[in-house]
């Protein structure tokens, strides 16, 4: 008999996430699995629970939640000796890594992927002391994913970022940053707008912002936005959507195992998987196969 922990934070998403989480509950009490829920109330709950659930003799996880309670499932994982496998119900506003990896929302669907066991190890990023399961980030706007309030995402969903988004411009106005960047394919001291270190192709809802990004290559993709004119800028911005940005001379692109990010500016925020993740400067790092998630 499988033992299925679900960890749930009941503020991701709109209200609609109970209903389903029941629905999926008696679906594997029917089907004979052991099932415990647990819901969240405060940061690093999901990360706690996780290492407990590690512990025991629990078979899977389920986490349902945004990329921030994925991201602290993650860590719970990483931080135990027992790799047990998670199976990622989305929930919150964005989702870039579930969507990514094209993980059904559908809950029958999302059932019959837990039945079929088809499980795929993928790497994790680690920043420092803290670990990410799609993206870091620095520099223009990546502060506004942790400045919404919970309460705008359960009811604007992606236009609460939007919305958000378009009220930072005008504090920031394109304010460059120097920046001192090390690694063995890429060592330079430049000015920039913001770089972000993926670990997928899908950010911020964009589909293609790393477009050579892998979950299970052993890398991270790294983008960073020098400084740049209003028009240079826009034009990066459109070229996203297709994945064209990284031939503008104004972006660089490359993989890398392990990067250094140094600056002598203060107070420039890091932002993992959406949330605050402490400041500059830091150690950037891939760790190969440490994450097992239920795919199609």
């Amino acid at each position: 008999m499988k033992k299925a922990k679900i960890i749930c934070n009941p503020s991701s998403g709109r209200q609609l996430i109970q209903r389903r989480i029941d629905h999926l509950i008696i679906s594997l009490v029917n089907e004979g699995y052991t099932v415990s829920k647990y819901n969240t109330q405060k940061k690093n709950d999901a990360m706690l629970e996780t290492i407990k659930s590690c512990n025991e003799d629990w078979d899977f996880i389920v986490v349902c939640g945004g990329d921030g309670t994925v991201n602290e499932v993650a860590k719970g994982i990483a931080k135990s000796d027992r790799k047990i496998p998670v199976a990622i119900l989305s929930a919150g506003t964005v989702n870039d890594f579930a969507n990514h990896m094209k993980l059904p929302k559908n809950i029958d669907d999302f059932f019959e992927m837990i039945k079929k066991e088809n499980i795929k190890t993928v790497d994790l990023g680690k920043v420092n002391d803290e670990y990410f399961v799609n993206v870091a980030a620095s520099g223009l706007l990546t502060n506004v994913g942790y400045q919404v309030q919970p309460e705008a995402k359960a009811i604007l969903g992606r236009m609460a970022y939007y919305i958000e988004g378009v009220k930072e411009i005008p504090k920031q106005k394109f304010k460059p940053f120097r920046v001192y960047f090390e690694a063995e394919e890429y060592t330079k001291e430049e000015d920039i707008l913001l770089f972000l270190i993926s670990n997928s192709a899908s950010i911020g809802g964009f589909k293609r912002l790393a477009p050579d990004a892998s979950v299970s290559d052993g890398y991270l993709d790294v983008v960073i936005i020098k400084k740049s004119e209003v028009g240079d800028l826009a034009q990066i911005f459109i070229n996203i959507f297709k994945g064209e940005h990284v031939n503008h001379p104004n972006v660089s692109y490359f993989k890398t195992k392990k990067l250094k990010v140094n600056t002598e500016e203060e107070g420039i925020t890091i932002d993992i998987d959406g949330e605050y993740g402490g400041v500059l400067p830091a150690v950037f790092e891939v760790v190969s196969n440490q994450f097992k998630i239920f795919v199609p």
